[in-house]
């Protein structure tokens, strides 16, 4: 079991873990991600009787076509925490570092899938991981099904992190922690005005990085596995969307 203490700071800096490496494994790679498009599934509110999203829509556009013009070429308009993404730590960390400052060894090699089944609104203490062999330097992916209510009212009442259980995986060494749900912390409609997201603040503030809104197949089962968290390398960003692939190696 690993030591659990924490205290409310700026950026901590990344901490020493082993170089990632990958295994000469033949099982295929199996996308993660959900693609970019109208159906992505994003976080909502209700908003006196309608639901809307804190987010500003995106926006997916052709705007030349063949055989009109002699080439097809599309424009996007998104926030960077739209569908399947990475924070960067400076996404609630002041003086944390953005995304093209993020080493590259933190967003790829083994890890630990964790398949759990939970109820909505369900506070997720350190305690789910007890038998899980987190190695230092691990990516933890916890998958709770929850991707099954995407772009429904249910997605939006999902489980999340207790602080406890969020500094209990900083204390094991892992570098990145992913969910198949909106946010490791509370709800949207359950928080209030005092609501300060602790699981986000004390992950990004100690350099374990958070990546949102996966979609695991069935394939990859519970245990060690391979992962590439493939984000966009932008510029001061707070995050970036990513194509997630990974691989059971057990």
């Amino acid at each position: 079991m690993c030591s659990s203490t924490h205290k409310s700071m700026g950026w901590k800096g990344w901490s020493t873990i082993p170089a990632p490496h990958l295994t000469e494994s033949n099982a295929p790679w199996l996308d993660l991600s959900y693609p970019l498009g109208k159906s992505t599934p994003v976080p909502t509110v209700p908003a006196g009787k309608t639901i809307v999203s804190p987010f500003p829509e995106a926006r997916f556009e052709r705007i030349r076509s063949m055989p009109e013009h002699k080439v097809n070429l599309s424009e996007m308009q998104m926030v960077v925490h739209f569908g399947t993404h990475v924070d960067a730590p400076v996404h609630f960390i002041i003086d944390g570092p953005s995304f093209h400052e993020i080493p590259l060894d933190r967003l790829y090699g083994q890890g630990v899938l964790l398949n759990i089944t939970c109820k909505p609104v369900q506070e997720l203490g350190p305690e789910i991981f007890d038998g899980l062999e987190i190695q230092r330097g691990d990516i933890v992916v916890l998958n709770t099904g929850w991707s099954n209510y995407a772009n429904t009212a249910r997605y939006d009442e999902h489980p999340y992190l207790s602080a406890e259980a969020a500094q209990y995986l900083v204390d094991c060494g892992v570098k990145l922690f992913a969910v198949d749900f909106p946010s490791p912390d509370l709800p949207i409609a359950y928080r209030d005005s005092n609501f300060d997201w602790p699981a986000h603040h004390i992950m990004l503030r100690n350099g374990l990085l958070v990546a949102e809104n996966l979609r695991v197949p069935k394939e990859i089962e519970s245990g060690r596995g391979e992962f590439l968290f493939l984000a966009l390398n932008i510029e001061g960003s707070d995050g970036s969307p990513a194509r997630v692939v990974g691989r059971s190696i057990t």
